[in-house]
């Protein structure tokens, strides 16, 4: 940090060096200038009595040249010694001072875009200030101007070109600079900026900005093309689709956007983890909230309710949903969107990264013919997407399957899927009557959060129905006391209960910058880890050893793997669930039966390098 304000301060003080010695220097040639051209009077009549004398000899010999300092002379007379000129060039200045500003702009964009993508910035920083001294040095000392201005150019222009080439191996191929794509959308958005539209108003909209279309929704769910139009011409529009744009090549999956007193923050989270990015002065971040308002059908003009609403995006021919939220604070509206990309969304069970032995048992229970798995963990721990996964794993062409989803998250082939509106009455527990009368054979519940609902759900897979669904609790033990907590009755629950799976999402260590150290035998025997067979762990690089990795943009980590705790429901276990057994003999129990913790799971991720312990801590307790 303090580097970077060294930096920037000295860009400050070299332009001011600069423009005082440009300054000294004019005002100086220009005294000796009129010092030259202004004769004294003694040399006047000195001049005065040699005049006559060689006057007769004058005529014999061709005026004498005259000599001059600067651009042009000034009141200029071959016979005698004329004017000085000014002493500086300025074709010649005027192209070295825009030069140098745009190399004082080129130093911040350089700064601001490699803290942004975390690509090395102090090293980029060096470059491009040294390349750009190195230029303003050689335009000075040279005498020959082309020569000397092409290689300020090229001192000035390497570093950049570099940088360039490293963050674009950092980015996405729609999200690269100096590309043929990239020049011709930029010549073409100058142009329309100019009034020049080629390609029509469509064009000339896509061109104003990032590649993305939004397509808002009516109150009812509905796509309405209108709303985009509404806010097309509004102020932060553009800062917008920037936003949603820089959150999806981050893989970010929330935006968060905090007011505070004078600025609205910005924060997106990545992997689990919330990052803040450049925020928002005040009056433009209030105006990006209500553009993102009007495209989910919302009230502009509430502040202090909690509002909730979704629009869609279309980027690079995939579509983006986004579930917006709002809520009044002390010091304004906050705005929650959460991203859900469909693109992101996982195709089979192989994909989550479960253990040979579980991904079988797995298998074994949602091909049942009837049964209830409830999947179970905090907000945002991937249940759904484990859910998605087990539907792609069945026959979709042969089994009845729907859905009952708040909202309906990513689509899928050959699957009816319900989407809830509590506006209307549309309710978890009256959708789930209304789907038991359609002859389903597979029924997947976006989420249990009443009695009522698990009550049907229960009903369902004692009925033959498979059943999938979710329930938030920290592990499986918990999350069945959560059912009976919900009122289930303990019979119905245990003869319908087939499975719960808990799960968290821990991040990968990035496979190119990860490094090993040697674990202390204390902490594998607390891990109860064979000390003799475990030689090496990873961590991530420590601060700054990373900041140049493209693979995860110095981050350390890239992308999640799941952390899982299965708990198959056996005949003894529905026994103990009848007779309300004491937590302890329940995880006694599911013990017996193999069950692995969370923890040990998570261990055997770390063991293999796939993450790192302080990461398996964060997540898991």
């Amino acid at each position: 940090m303090l580097q970077r304000k060294l930096l920037k301060s000295n860009c400050h003080r070299i332009w001011l060096a600069m423009l005082c010695g440009v300054m000294f220097l004019n005002l100086v040639t220009t005294e000796n200038a009129h010092a030259q051209s202004a004769p004294s009077k003694e040399a006047a009549s000195a001049a005065a009595a040699v005049q006559p004398a060689v006057a007769g000899r004058a005529e014999q010999y061709p005026p004498s040249p005259s000599f001059f300092r600067g651009n042009r002379p000034t009141n200029l007379d071959f016979g005698g010694a004329g004017d000085s000129g000014f002493y500086l060039n300025l074709w010649r200045f005027i192209p070295i001072v825009g030069v140098f500003f745009g190399w004082v702009w080129i130093g911040k964009w350089v700064n601001q875009d490699s803290l942004s993508l975390k690509v090395n910035s102090e090293y980029w920083n060096s470059a491009v200030l040294l390349g750009g001294l190195g230029g303003l040095f050689v335009i000075l000392a040279m005498s020959h101007f082309g020569l000397g201005f092409f290689l300020m150019l090229a001192l000035q222009g390497g570093p950049l070109g570099l940088y360039i080439r490293e963050r674009n191996s950092c980015v996405p191929e729609s999200a690269r600079l100096l590309t043929k794509k990239h020049i011709t959308s930029v010549t073409l958005r100058l142009l329309a900026r100019l009034g020049v539209t080629i390609g029509g108003k469509k064009m000339k909209q896509q061109l104003l900005g990032p590649d993305i279309e939004f397509i808002g929704k009516t109150s009812t769910g509905r796509r309405d093309t209108s709303r985009t139009s509404q806010v097309e011409n509004s102020r932060g529009f553009l800062a917008a689709k920037e936003l949603v744009y820089d959150a999806l090549i981050k893989r970010a999956t929330d935006i968060h956007l905090e007011p505070k007193e004078d600025e609205l923050q910005v924060r997106m989270r990545i992997d689990g983890v919330m990052l803040a990015v450049e925020p928002f002065d005040r009056a433009l971040g209030d105006n990006v909230i209500n553009i993102f308002k009007i495209l989910g059908a919302m009230d502009i003009t509430e502040k202090r309710k909690s509002l909730d609403g979704s629009f869609r995006a279309i980027t690079d021919g995939r579509e983006i949903d986004f579930r917006v939220a709002t809520q009044g604070t002390r010091d304004g509206e906050k705005m929650t969107l959460r991203i859900l990309d469909q693109s992101q969304s996982v195709s089979t069970l192989d994909d989550l990264g479960f253990r040979k032995q579980l991904e079988d048992q797995i298998k074994d229970i949602i091909h049942q013919p009837h049964g209830l798995m409830l999947v179970c963990g905090p907000t945002g721990a991937g249940k759904s997407t484990t859910l998605y996964a087990c539907l792609n794993s069945i026959d979709s062409y042969q089994q009845n399957i729907i859905t009952i989803e708040d909202p309906v998250e990513y689509k899928m082939d050959n699957v009816t899927q319900i989407e809830i509106n509590t506006k209307a009455g549309q309710t978890f527990a009256n959708s789930l009557r209304s789907v038991l009368r359609q002859d389903p054979d597979i029924v997947m519940i976006g989420e249990i959060r009443d009695g009522e609902t698990a009550n049907i759900a229960c009903q369902a897979a004692n009925t033959g129905h498979m059943v999938f669904s979710t329930v938030h609790a920290n592990d499986s033990i918990t999350a069945l006391y959560r059912m009976i907590d919900l009122g289930v009755d303990v019979s119905m629950l245990s003869s319908s209960l087939s499975a719960i799976l808990a799960q968290r999402l821990a991040r990968r260590l990035c496979p190119d910058c990860k490094e090993a150290y040697t674990p202390k035998p204390e902490f594998l025997k607390k891990a109860n880890l064979p000390a003799e067979k475990i030689d090496k762990l990873y961590h991530p690089p420590k601060d700054g050893e990373n900041a140049s990795c493209p693979t995860c943009a110095g981050m350390g980590y890239r992308g999640r793997i799941g952390v899982y705790e299965l708990l198959v429901i056996s005949d003894r276990m529905r026994d103990l669930i009848r007779e309300k057994a004491a937590l302890s003999a329940l995880k006694a129990e599911a013990r017996k039966a193999g069950m692995l913790y969370m923890q040990e799971e998570g261990l055997r991720l770390v063991v293999k390098g796939i993450t790192s312990i302080d990461e398996l801590l964060r997540v898991v307790k």
